[in-house]
């Protein structure tokens, strides 16, 4: 226990490091995590005899890097190609995929082609909100509005280790993970709603700024909040199915690092979709 905790607050105390910076630690940061999560994604599968694009992957990821800027930041492919990037780069890569199931056809070449293409939106392109979010809509404001939904996911996964231990009775998913309860997902959403407005309302006063008031941050950090968490009981669907406790064992005490960003996978795109829905980006 004293391991885990120790290694989450390193971990958390270089992410704001980081997030500080900015896209100068940000970029490695995506690419180094994205790159291990690919392998430990691959390495899952192959347990049950399922093969992906490893090579293709790792190319999509180091892609998404300008794809993922917006246009007018420094970098970003968006005003050379003169349609979003980020879709030239999916429909690329789909296309790339089924042409090579055709050009090297087997018997599990669909299978092949469909948990490819999984891992590529899962890892990637979802994680690549990470940069996204950091620039939006400037360089500046964007601190606040990637620090808000990171703060909530930090305090969705927090609030339900801390409740889900102390007060956890009733399983949240018996088959995909005994271990999580009702009550700690409700302490994860309780949590989250109270930091994000905390979080919003420091920003304001004395940092860049925050991407909603903080009135409007409750709601944020409650979808956000759910959406780490749905993130989290998808990578335990994928852990179940290959029949592995863990991802890796990169970090000491705490599995794999795709263990770690489970959350943020569905969590960042949700904060995307959300933010830019209401008008914030």
């Amino acid at each position: 226990m004293a391991r885990r905790v120790a290694s989450a607050s390193g971990a958390f105390v270089v992410f704001l490091a980081t997030v500080w910076i900015g896209l100068p630690a940000l970029i490695p940061a995506y690419l180094a995590l994205s790159v291990l999560a690919i392998l430990e994604y691959a390495a899952m599968l192959r347990l049950r005899n399922v093969r992906v694009h490893r090579t293709l992957l790792v190319i999509a990821t180091i892609a998404h890097v300008p794809v993922a800027l917006p246009e007018g930041v420094w970098g970003s492919l968006d005003a050379v190609l003169g349609i979003p990037a980020r879709d030239a780069l999916t429909l690329a890569f789909v296309l790339a995929v089924l042409a090579i199931a055709i050009r090297r056809p087997h018997r599990d070449a669909l299978t092949t082609v469909g948990f490819t293409i999984l891992g590529y939106a899962w890892i990637p392109a979802f994680f690549s909100y990470l940069l996204t979010l950091r620039v939006a809509p400037d360089a500046s404001a964007g601190l606040g509005t990637l620090l808000v939904p990171s703060l909530a996911i930090v305090a969705s996964d927090v609030g339900g280790w801390w409740i889900g231990r102390s007060l956890g009775r009733r399983p949240l998913s018996r088959e995909l993970s005994p271990d999580k309860t009702i009550e700690g997902s409700l302490g994860g959403l309780a949590l989250a709603a109270v930091v994000t407005p905390v979080a919003a309302w420091a920003l304001t006063a004395w940092g860049p700024g925050a991407p909603v008031s903080p009135v409007w941050a409750i709601g944020l950090g409650l979808l956000i909040a759910a959406a780490a968490q749905i993130g989290d009981l998808f990578e335990s669907l994928v852990k179940r199915w290959a029949g592995v406790k863990d991802a890796g064992l990169f970090l000491p005490g705490q599995g794999g690092v795709l263990d770690r960003i489970d959350s943020h996978l569905f969590a960042l795109p949700a904060a995307y979709l959300a933010l830019g829905l209401a008008g914030r980006l």
